[in-house]
C-alpha cells in the first residue's frame, strides 16, 4: 500500500481547519512567550477553598439616592442602611455613600462589622423593658413571652431577624426615619442589664435603707 493511504484522514471543522487529533494534542508542548515549557492543568487539578458556614449575615435594610450641589451641577450619589449579626447577641448597622449601589452597600456593611456591639438577652426576649431616643427617633421596646413573636415595625424586625430574639413588641413613637430608628434599636440594646445584675442592685438600693 502507498504511504499516503496509511495516514489517517484529516478532519476538518466547519470553519474550514484542520481539526487537531487526540494523540497531537496530547503530545504538544505549551510554553511561554519566553519559550519555558508551561505545565498543562486541568480544571480538577484546581484547588477549590472551601466553603464553610458564614459567621454573619447581612440585610440591606434601605437604599435611598441623595444629591449635593457643586459648581458644576447635581452630583448623585446613593447612601444605603446595612445591617449585620449573627443570630445571638452581637448585632450592628453601617451607614455609607457610594457612587453606584453597589458601593455603597459594600461600604456600609464594612462599617457595620465594625461598629457591631454585644447585648444581654433573657433566654429568646430581651432583659426589661427601654424606650431609647436618638435625634426624632423614639423606639419602646419591650419583652415578650415565648411565641409572640416579634412584632414591630418593618426596620426594628430586620435588625431583630439578625439576632437571637424570637420575642419582642416594639412601638415607634417619633420619627419615620429610617437610620435613626435603627441607631434607637442598637441603642436599646446596648442598654440591656441582665436580670442578676438588676436584682443587685435592688438589693443594695433596699440595704442602703436600712443603715439610713
Amino acid at each position: 500500500m502507498p504511504e499516503t493511504e496509511k495516514k489517517a484522514p484529516k478532519v476538518i471543522n466547519k470553519s474550514g481547519t484542520l481539526k487537531m487529533t487526540d494523540e497531537t494534542a496530547a503530545k504538544k508542548e505549551l510554553r511561554d512567550i519566553s519559550g519555558k515549557k508551561m505545565e498543562r492543568r486541568g480544571r480538577r487539578d484546581r484547588v477549590r477553598a472551601e466553603v464553610g458556614p458564614k459567621e454573619f449575615d447581612d440585610i440591606t435594610i434601605a437604599v435611598d439616592r441623595v444629591s449635593r450641589t457643586v459648581a458644576g451641577g447635581r452630583r448623585m450619589r446613593f447612601k444605603a442602611l446595612v445591617a449585620v449579626g449573627n443570630h445571638k447577641n452581637k448585632v450592628g448597622i453601617g451607614v455609607a455613600k457610594g457612587n453606584d449601589v453597589t458601593t455603597a452597600v459594600a461600604k456600609a456593611t464594612s462599617k457595620a462589622k465594625k461598629s457591631m456591639v454585644t447585648f444581654n438577652m433573657d433566654g429568646e426576649t430581651i432583659c426589661h423593658e427601654t424606650r431609647t431616643k436618638v435625634t426624632g427617633a423614639d423606639i419602646l421596646m419591650k419583652p415578650a413571652a415565648p411565641g409572640t413573636g416579634i412584632i414591630a415595625g418593618g426596620t426594628v424586625r430586620s435588625i431583630m431577624g439578625l439576632t437571637g430574639v424570637k420575642n419582642l413588641i416594639s412601638k415607634s413613637l417619633g420619627s419615620t426615619n429610617k437610620v435613626n430608628i435603627a441607631y434607637a434599636v442598637i441603642e436599646g440594646l446596648r442598654q440591656q442589664v441582665p436580670r442578676k445584675e438588676w436584682t443587685k442592685a435592688s438589693e443594695k438600693v433596699a440595704a442602703k435603707k436600712e443603715t439610713k
